[in-house]
């Protein structure tokens, strides 16, 4: 059973405190199998909440017009946060489409500041709702029982209506939500690695991390040199119609584990993000030896974009079909490895134990064909 779920968004820059509430959002639910149309980025970091920092982020391609949206088509309502809501709300025919969502008590999951969206059209009257701190005062005076966050990744549950503080909490926003939809995810708990490096992509490692945690894996994020707690600066790219991608800093992603405490029998899969760390990843022997140990074990692995440099560095990629940069085509073809073009740029690859997306658009193939290989099933 296909569920279809809306997305409302706005332009805007990227305010760290949120960039994967859209993008992120938008890949957990075409990986569980429900559709989502965006009628409508933005990104922040919290590390200096509340005066959080904003830079640019992803270019997001809308798939839907919002004037052609029509209510009854849907199953439920997600508003990102960023700096887009404020303007949304300024819009009688985004309140409405709200108001509708919240009469008819279809489910609703606003995120930091997509709450502003929900509080004019009556939607957090009676309800118990979390935000950022400083949506406090607004959500209390438009009649809302605000419950205090003591986390930056805390979510709230009140019937239909889902709310959370920041995209921390993502993969409990995200697993409340398909939950108030219907959905049922049934897999025993699997383990997954992921292996980054600074400037590693952002959504690369964001969308993988969080996802699989929706799915109910236990997730490590690990880098060379480095320990739990500690940061990796992560990259965003984009094609922005030059000959080659732009490039402009990302999140800091906190590392799960230390990298020298890694046994790799104690794991079901590999993901290997892309972005510029793999070309420094590939070089390290311990990466190499611990890619080695998975691909020998036939386990799952999964590579996106430029994670492909590892598996070349790793001679693995012999017989195999694989996709990823197209800059990378000549490495994967030198290494015995058939290059499947990356035409359309979401294109995603299985290939045995190996999955390949050719950049962080093909994300929802590539968990969905992750999901496969692990066992792991959402249904409705």
């Amino acid at each position: 059973m296909n569920f279809h779920t809306l997305i409302a968004r706005n332009g805007g820059r990227r305010r760290e405190i949120g960039a994967g509430e859209v993008s992120g959002e938008n890949r957990h639910f075409s990986a569980a199998g429900a559709a989502a149309d965006l009628g409508g980025g933005l990104g922040r970091d919290a590390e200096a909440e509340p005066a959080n920092t904003e830079s640019r982020g992803h270019n997001f391609t809308l798939n839907a017009t919002f004037d052609d949206i029509e209510f009854d088509k849907y199953d439920g309502l997600v508003i990102p946060g960023g700096r887009s809501p404020e303007h949304l709300a300024m819009k009688a025919s985004v309140v409405e489409l709200a108001r509708k969502f919240s009469d008819s008590r279809k489910p609703i999951a606003a995120i930091c500041h997509g709450l502003l969206v929900l509080a004019p059209a009556g939607a957090v009257r009676g309800r118990k709702c979390t935000a950022v701190s400083t949506m406090k005062p607004g959500l209390v005076a438009a009649g809302a029982h605000w419950v205090e966050p003591d986390t930056l990744s805390v979510c709230v549950a009140d019937d239909n209506l889902i709310t959370g503080v920041t995209y921390y909490g993502n993969p409990e926003f995200i697993r409340l939500f398909l939950k108030a939809l219907g959905g049922n995810i049934c897999a025993s708990e699997r383990r997954v690695l992921i292996i980054i490096g600074d400037y590693a992509e952002d959504y690369e490692v964001t969308v993988p991390y969080q996802t699989l945690k929706v799915l109910g894996c236990h997730v490590d994020v690990v880098c060379p040199k480095k320990k739990a707690g500690d940061t990796c600066p992560t990259a965003i790219r984009d094609l922005e119609g030059g000959q080659t991608y732009s490039e402009i800093r990302g999140h800091n992603f906190v590392l799960t584990a230390d990298f020298e405490s890694i046994d790799a029998s104690s794991y079901d899969a590999l993901v290997l993000p892309g972005g510029k760390a793999p070309e420094f990843l590939a070089l390290k022997e311990d990466v190499i030896v611990l890619v080695k140990q998975f691909m020998e074990a036939r386990k799952p692995v999964a590579s996106i974009c430029h994670g492909l440099e590892i598996l070349v560095a790793a001679g693995v990629l012999q017989g195999k079909k694989c996709t990823g940069y197209p800059g990378i085509k000549a490495r994967v073809v030198s290494s015995g490895g058939t290059f499947v073009e990356a035409d359309p740029i979401d294109r995603c690859v299985t290939d045995g134990n190996l999955v390949t997306a050719a950049a962080w658009h093909g994300q929802p193939e590539l968990i969905s064909q992750l999901m496969t290989l692990l066992d792991i099933r959402v249904s409705f």
